[in-house]
C-alpha cells in the first residue's frame, strides 16, 4: 500500500496454528479475536477472504512469530493445550455474532468453567429461554470462537455428547484434555 491508500476496513490480522486438534484459523481485529476455525489447510492463502468480505477489513498474514494482534491468543492456546491454561482471558471482537446467539455464547464463556459441562436445556434456562435447548443448539453451530468460547462443554441433557461443529472426535478430545472424559486409549 502506498502512502496515498487508505486501508478499506478494520485491520484484521490472521494466520494458521498447530494444535492438540489439528490445525486452527485464527483471526482477530483491534477489538480482539473474532473468529477460530477448525480443520484449517494453512497453505490456502484465500483462507481469510470470506472474513475479509464479512468485516471489510485489511488483512494481512504475518510470518510465523512475528503477529502482533494475535500473538496473545497463540500464546493462550497454547498454554491450553499444554494444560497450563484453564481461563482464556482475551478481547473478544463479538460482531460475527448477534442476538440470541451472541447472548448464549456470552453466557457460556462466562459460566462454564474448565472441566465442566452443561445441557443446552439448562444453558437455555441460564438465559431465560428454557424451552429454547434446540436454539442454544444453532448457537452452538454459530460460535464463531470455539475453544476460546467453549461451545465443547455444552452436551444433550441425557448425558449425550452432543454434536460439534469441529466433529464429535475434536469435541470428545477437548473434554478429555480437560478432563471430562477419559483420554483415548490410542
Amino acid at each position: 500500500m502506498d502512502s496515498t491508500e487508505r486501508p478499506r476496513g478494520p485491520r484484521l490480522e490472521w494466520t494458521v496454528v498447530a494444535s492438540d486438534i489439528g490445525p486452527l484459523f485464527l483471526a482477530a481485529t483491534e477489538e480482539g479475536l473474532v473468529r477460530v476455525e477448525f480443520h484449517a489447510e494453512p497453505d490456502r492463502p484465500d483462507l481469510a477472504d470470506p472474513l475479509v468480505s464479512r468485516l471489510g477489513a485489511d488483512a494481512r498474514r504475518p510470518d510465523p512469530g512475528r503477529e502482533d494482534l494475535l500473538a496473545e491468543p497463540i500464546r493462550q492456546l497454547t498454554a491450553y493445550f499444554a494444560g497450563s491454561l484453564r481461563r482464556f482471558e482475551l478481547p473478544l471482537d463479538w460482531r460475527l455474532s448477534a442476538g440470541f446467539n451472541r447472548l448464549v455464547l456470552r453466557e457460556l464463556a462466562s459460566s462454564v468453567p474448565y472441566g465442566s459441562v452443561v445441557g443446552y436445556g439448562e444453558l437455555a434456562a441460564r438465559v431465560g429461554q428454557p424451552g429454547a435447548a434446540q436454539a442454544v443448539g444453532a448457537a452452538m453451530g454459530s460460535n464463531p470462537l470455539p475453544v476460546v468460547v467453549p461451545c465443547h462443554r455444552v452436551v444433550e441433557n441425557d448425558g449425550g455428547i452432543g454434536g460439534f461443529g469441529g466433529g464429535v472426535e475434536t469435541k470428545r478430545a477437548l473434554l478429555a484434555l480437560e478432563g471430562v472424559l477419559p483420554q483415548p486409549l490410542f
